[in-house]
């Protein structure tokens, strides 16, 4: 049998991590993913709680927080409890064996944009590297010219 999730969104919120009576880390998120089509021209969004433990699950809890990018690879479990009605509810998430941390600290939302002005590498003379259509007005291309 197969059970392989692969997601790649961002987090709704800061993760919440807490520790088992037995002394294990387990960490709680829940990640933001546009489904690929659209819906009278609006992109739609699913919702994916995910739980991850241990070692991974502290690294998760310290360095992510709502709005970083992640990726997580695990498998899908659907447990199922009774509510105080005595309904039985169902609930899926994604537990995972490994979260991928998808931008750096500088390219999170929080980090200070500065920009420093561009300046473009000189042009080489001649020789190597050198542009050959440089002197030359332009290229005349007609479309049955392309290969495509």
């Amino acid at each position: 049998m197969i059970n392989r999730v692969v997601l790649v969104g961002r987090l709704t919120r800061d993760p919440e991590m807490k520790y088992t009576q037995s002394g294990i880390a387990v960490t709680r998120f829940t990640l933001a993913c546009d489904r690929q089509f659209t819906q009278d021209g609006k992109r739609e969004t699913d919702f994916i709680d995910c739980t991850v433990w241990r070692k991974q699950a502290e690294n998760v809890a310290q360095y992510l927080k709502k709005g970083s990018l992640a990726g997580v690879e695990g498998r899908l479990q659907i447990s199922s409890y009774e509510d105080k009605d005595g309904q039985r509810r169902y609930r899926a998430e994604v537990v995972a064996d490994s979260v991928r941390f998808l931008e750096s600290k500088k390219d999170g939302a929080s980090a200070p944009q500065t920009s420093a002005p561009k300046q473009e590498a000189p042009a080489p003379a001649s020789g190597f590297g050198a542009d050959p259509f440089s002197n030359q007005a332009g290229i005349d291309l007609s479309d049955d010219d392309l290969p495509f």
